[in-house]
């Protein structure tokens, strides 16, 4: 747990505190003297009485009592510091700044857990091993550099990883972003990512609490926790992106389904952090740029306006709209002209709206106050404005920085000069601003920021199934997948509609069940589990005969003990399937079905359970979208019916948690009606 001695200490000792600065020890000791830590402030070295001008414990029982102990020294010796400090001195917050844990050996991971259960019998925390530290508004308790300016508005920032924490901050800093706090937490040992978030989210005030949390992540371990408090943060207000690494480890585990294949672990944080409403990033650029992006009012609409004196970055910048979803429309009209008029002969007011490298300041804020008061169909803009050289220009950026506090709409400034202008630019930042330098990466910011879903509602309604039946059916099945009846049975149980069918094992009774299904009909193999593959799938049976035929070959296919008999519908092939992903609960993936299944590999991904809402925007999230809602002339699917098949398959596995892959394909659709027509389930107890 976060205690009030790790964010606001009355007293800090640095165990390994040194007078030379380029260690740890002496580092972080130097920052919290230059950053005017205003508690009491000790070290404990037992080599010297006084360092960087204070006092030097040399046995840590003449030590005071003290709040924070931040270890720089061998990890052999830290066990035994703590147990001093936490038994007798009564500390309740400790930063290991050390590495040699369990990042390096298995000794390494038994020495870190010895740790943590001192630290928790004495209700305490512990940031770290292996980090760089901790910097709150009340002490710089970190070796390195930056110390960003911090700001009660600024940013909290997580990271499970000490040198990109400060690979971010070098980046953020000179963009004009602030910092609220820095949480570096090493290797986890008692607090990841998820409980401070948890901290941040439990303490959160709208009226003084930071509204934007950056996320850096290698590991989640406890999704869930990461799921709840995301989404509660971002519920009361705030803004969170996140970057989670390590996605290309996700793929390769060996899977007997399309579900299984389709769905890693990377798809599962995709969806975790769809289903909180995070922003994923992918890189230190993209997080810094959707954190300026955050800094700015939310965009309520799609339609952006380019205003710039410089052709081709707003052009780079119009493509990375368009890409992303936003839309830079054409502007005309009596309120056009009227600007026109008031710029120099050769400006543009189409959008981008060009005044020209010959623009002056004045006409910069004309174009602004016409987009923000005239131009209703606009709803944000973004300012492109650089320099050759030629002239100073404080003038135009003092415009903006005006602009920018008295709008309705957001203005973005993208201002690339940051040399040739590097005085008017600082200036700018000075006031408080953010700046992007590069406009696509903007554009590319802007796009996912606004494409972003606010989190899913914190208590999900699911529709009525037969729970009892379904656990009747699970706990009276072996594990591995289940056989054809069961399968029905299940699907009947969560009002999944489905195509009429029997089994046959033997030839006389698959022509008995053909006629009561009626010509034509499929027969497939039950046994296999890829029966295409092995020529366990006929189409199109119209006669007895055809069925004896068939039979009697089919049941010789290896591992066929009988044949599954369904009348011959017809339309669109679909899919839906879930898949149990440790720790993260089951994914619920649809898409198109059939081969493109396996060919476009084209689903969406959500976490169980699900509301129809999230049903229906996983459907309209395909890239073959437009199939569904019928091309060409052609009627669509129900969209409705797919979607709620969608949301029965997650209530079906909510209830049945055993159930680790199940397949729904394809499922048949068409603009009446959508079926399964061929079901697998595989439970694992």
């Amino acid at each position: 747990m976060v205690t009030k001695e790790l964010i606001d200490p009355k007293s800090i000792v640095v165990v390994g505190g040194s007078n030379d600065i380029t260690k740890p020890g002496g580092k972080i000791l130097k920052n919290l003297i230059d950053n005017n830590f205003k508690g009491k402030l000790y070290v404990s070295n037992p080599k010297e009485t006084e360092v960087q001008g204070i006092k030097s414990y040399r046995k840590l029982n003449e030590l005071p009592q003290v709040d924070l102990a931040i270890l720089a020294i061998a990890a052999k010796y830290s066990l035994q510091t703590i147990e001093e400090l936490a038994y007798i001195k009564g500390t309740k917050a400790f930063v290991i700044i050390s590495a040699g844990f369990s990042e390096e050996s298995e000794e390494g991971k038994i020495l870190e857990q010895k740790i943590v259960e001192v630290i928790n019998s004495v209700n305490g925390s512990l940031i770290g091993p292996n980090c760089i530290g901790v910097l709150t508004p009340n002490h710089a308790s970190v070796f390195t550099e930056p110390i960003p300016k911090l700001n009660p508005k600024g940013i909290d920032f997580i990271s499970g990883s000490g040198a990109t924490a400060v690979f971010i901050m070098e980046s953020a800093v000179p963009k004009g972003l602030t910092f609220n706090s820095v949480f570096s937490v090493g290797n986890s040992a008692q607090m990841g990512v998820e409980e401070v978030l948890a901290y941040l989210d439990e303490t959160y005030d709208p009226e003084t609490s930071s509204q934007v949390k950056l996320l850096y992540i290698e590991t989640i371990n406890k999704p869930q926790k990461l799921l709840k408090h995301a989404a509660s943060l971002i519920r009361k207000g705030c803004r969170i992106a996140a970057i989670k690494a390590g996605s290309s480890d996700a793929g390769s585990r060996a899977a007997s389904s399309h579900t299984g294949a389709l769905a890693s672990s990377d798809v599962a944080v995709d969806a975790l952090f769809g289903k909180a409403g995070i922003v994923r990033c992918y890189g230190r650029e993209d997080l810094i740029a959707v954190a300026s992006v955050f800094m700015h009012p939310p965009l309520k609409g799609e339609n952006i306006a380019i205003i710039t004196h410089a052709g081709g970055p707003a052009v780079m910048l119009t493509d990375a709209l368009s890409h992303g979803g936003l839309k830079v429309p054409h502007i005309s009209g009596n309120n056009a002209n009227a600007l026109s008029e008031k710029l120099f002969p050769g400006s543009s007011v189409a959008n981008p709206i060009d005044f020209l490298a010959t623009g002056t300041a004045e006409q910069l804020g004309t174009i602004i106050d016409f987009v923000d008061k005239k131009f209703d169909e606009i709803d944000g803009m973004v300012v492109i404005f650089g320099t050759p050289g030629l002239i100073k220009v404080f003038d135009a950026y003092n415009v903006l920085d005006g602009k920018m506090k008295t709008c309705r709409k957001p203005i973005y400034p993208v201002l690339p000069s940051i040399l040739t202008a590097k005085e008017e630019v600082s200036d700018f930042l000075l006031k408080g601003n953010v700046n992007f330098p590069d406009e696509a990466i903007l554009g590319d910011a802007l796009c996912k920021v606004y494409s972003t879903e606010q989190p899913a509602p914190e208590k999900i309604i699911l529709p009525k199934i037969d729970e009892d039946k379904i656990r009747e059916i699970i706990n009276g099945s072996k594990n591995g997948y289940l056989q054809p009846k069961n399968v029905m049975a299940l699907l009947d149980a969560a009002d999944i509609p489905r195509a009429g069918e029997a089994i046959a094992d033997r030839v006389e009774d698959a022509i008995i069940e053909a006629a009561n299904l009626k010509f034509p009909v499929v027969m497939k193999v039950v046994g296999p589990v890829h029966k295409s593959d092995v020529g366990g799938v006929v189409l199109n049976v119209k006669t007895p005969d055809q069925v004896k035929n068939e039979f009697e070959r089919m049941i010789k296919i290896p591992d066929t003990h009988a044949v599954l008999i369904q009348p011959m519908l017809s339309g669109t092939e679909l899919f839906a399937g879930a898949k149990f992903e440790p720790k993260f609960g089951h994914l619920i993936l649809c898409g198109m079905g059939g081969i493109f299944i396996e060919v476009l590999k084209d689903v969406t991904a959500y976490l169980a359970p699900l509301t129809l809402d999230e049903a229906i925007k996983m459907i309209r999230g395909l890239k073959s979208y437009k199939i569904i809602e019928g091309v060409r002339g052609q009627k669509g699917i129900n969209e409705k019916m797919f979607a709620e098949i969608v949301v029965r398959l997650s209530a079906l596995v909510t209830i049945a948690p055993e159930i680790i892959e199940l397949d729904l394909n394809p499922l048949l659709g068409n603009n009446e009606r959508v079926v399964a027509v061929d079901a697998r389930i595989r439970i694992e107890k």
